[in-house]
């Protein structure tokens, strides 16, 4: 009888297969791990590490780690890039939010209220930052201006060792963060804490000296080996019209400025606010803390609006009126005092060079509009007293794409370089220090890695639980009024935070869901003992199912 050989069975490349494994080959593609960059990162002007930050929070039972732990790791990870997460999670209109991928299950996850929570905890707990190096460098840097970019430069430059000096023209520091944003909005303490860590870390802070003024531009030049310039756009726009000379029009930086400095300015019964940013708002607002109706007017309607959606809305709740599609033509005074001010209906026609719609006048349609103060927030630009050699014509202070201007040994940033948000001062301060670093040890500076942004769409959300979002707590509006610094957002409770933490998806990164171990038959992928651990590939034993492709929800593994 002739013996019965059994032949083994092959797999990719002739290797032999597992027992129970398909010898089958679906497709010629294997699965590989991508990691993608998910919309939150991407459009964060300074592209905060979030998802490592919110999941390092959401994974703290199942990595066997105790709150305390990932709490402080979140802060951490948050200050490599930043050092005022308490300030921005109170301040920044996130952009981070409008396009996270959970929107298309149940609305994006708060990543701004997450980062107002571990801001906060860490000035209740006094953590410390940490630094790059402990070794103290010999040369020294000079920071103008205390506002965002300028103590992000100062900040990121103590981290790796260099003695810093901020000279700012102000009696505090904090800049726009500071005379610009009002108490409800931001209290002064939690600025106050945010600049004092950064203090902490070796920063000298030298107030009321303007450079140019007080210390000569030069000596700068002589004594420090790069200077940073950040002072920002503090002066307000005039409207351009005839009689806002009177003693009360005010522009809107100017009219906030007092305000945070406790001037006591009266306003009357009716104030008028010019502008639909967040200056405007503010100003609005503000005016109805001090006893007096509010009329916001504004050329656009409310979806050209430039202010933060969430404080248009609390500036109508608390009585706000606006008038859209109106603008200024002249104002009239009783003697030195403004009393009323013409006003034009307009349309809006085609776009314009900003992609809003262009708005038209309305021929013949005009009106009078009393008021006791006018407040005109149509924009600002920088004061360039003493920087008046950085100064390029109608573009300010220009830099390159490493933020140094046409000056050696001089970089820039924040608004003096062109208006924006605090969290894009906030990055060009920190690529700043990143340049200078590189311009004295040769060190390059380091950049995101290229990878492609994960969508929805590419994705399988079908995994997901419906989570409801956190809604922070408001103040009653009719305690709002009660006091000018009373805070009217709460922060999120420790409990919230952490159910809002594990509402993010992990755009495009292992969240250990396990989904590809689970339906791959042929024993292909490794599942690591310890959770957290990357999982690997087995390709010997991959016969291209494309399973694991299709079933990860969060699009990190492709097929190749």
């Amino acid at each position: 009888m002739a013996k019965i050989v059994k032949k083994e069975k092959k797999g990719l490349k002739g290797l032999s297969r597992a027992s129970g494994s398909s010898s089958v080959e679906t497709s010629p593609l294997r699965p590989k791990f991508v990691e993608k960059l998910p919309p939150c990162i991407h459009n964060c002007p300074n592209h905060n590490q979030i998802r490592k930050i919110i999941m390092t929070l959401s994974k703290t039972e199942e990595y066997g780690k105790t709150y305390d732990q990932t709490m402080e790791e979140a802060w951490n990870l948050f200050m490599e890039t930043t050092p005022f997460p308490s300030t921005m999670g109170r301040v920044c209109p996130h952009p981070c939010e409008d396009d996270c991928n959970r929107s298309a299950i149940d609305g994006g996850v708060a990543i701004n209220s997450l980062e107002r929570f571990i801001g906060d905890l860490g000035l209740q707990k006094n953590f410390i930052p940490k630094k790059l190096t402990e070794d103290k460098r010999a040369e020294k840097i000079a920071i103008i201006g205390s506002g965002p970019a300028g103590m992000s430069c100062a900040y990121q430059l103590a981290r790796r060792g260099y003695g810093v000096t901020v000279f700012e023209a102000f009696p505090k520091a904090g800049g726009m963060l500071r005379y610009g944003i009002p108490d409800y909005r931001l209290p002064q303490d939690t600025l106050d804490g945010e600049i004092n860590r950064i203090l902490a870390m070796g920063v000298e802070l030298k107030l009321n000296t303007m450079v140019g003024k007080d210390i000569p531009y030069e000596t700068l030049q002589k004594e420090y080996k790069a200077i940073f310039v950040g002072i920002g756009a503090h002066r307000g726009l005039q409207l351009g019209v005839k009689g806002e000379d009177a003693s009360n029009v005010y522009t809107g930086t100017d009219f906030l400025h007092r305000i945070n400095c406790g001037d006591k300015v009266e306003v009357g019964d009716h104030v008028v606010v010019i502008g639909g940013g967040d200056t405007a708002i503010d100003a609005a607002r503000v005016a109805r803390r001090l006893g007096a109706k509010s009329t916001i007017l504004y050329r656009r309607t409310r979806a050209e609006m430039p202010a933060i959606s969430e404080e248009i809305e609390g500036a109508l709740e608390e009585g706000v009126n606006i008038e859209f599609l109106a603008a200024p033509i002249e104002i009239a005074k009783n003697s030195d005092k403004a009393i009323s001010m013409k006003c034009q209906r307009m349309q809006l026609g085609e776009p314009d060079a900003s992609g809003r719609r262009r708005p038209v006048p309305i021929d013949g349609d005009v009106y009078d509009l009393p008021f006791t103060t006018l407040i005109a927030a149509i924009s600002q630009e920088p004061d360039f007293t003493g920087a008046e050699n950085l100064k390029e014509g109608r573009d300010w202070i220009k830099t390159d794409e490493k933020f140094k201007t046409k000056m050696d040994n001089t970089y820039s940033g924040g608004d003096n370089i062109g208006l924006g948000i605090a969290v894009t001062a906030i990055y060009h301060g920190r690529k700043a220090a990143e340049a200078i670093h590189e311009m004295i040890t040769g060190e390059p500076m380091i950049d995101l890695p290229l990878q492609d942004i994960i969508k929805h769409d590419k994705m399988k959300l079908s995994y997901y639980e419906p989570k409801e979002k956190a809604k922070p707590q408001h103040m009653p509006v009719d305690d709002r009024f009660a006091k000018m610094d009373a805070e009217i957002v709460k922060t999120l409770s420790e409990a919230e935070a952490i159910a809002e933490a594990k509402r993010c998806l992990s755009c495009g990164m292992c969240f250990d869901c396990g989904s590809c171990w689970s339906y791959c038959q042929d024993n292909a992928i490794h599942k690591p003992p310890v959770k957290g651990q990357a999982y690997t590939f087995k390709m010997e034993f991959c016969n291209g199912c494309k399973k694991c492709a299709e079933n990860c929800p969060c699009g990190y593994i492709e097929m190749h």
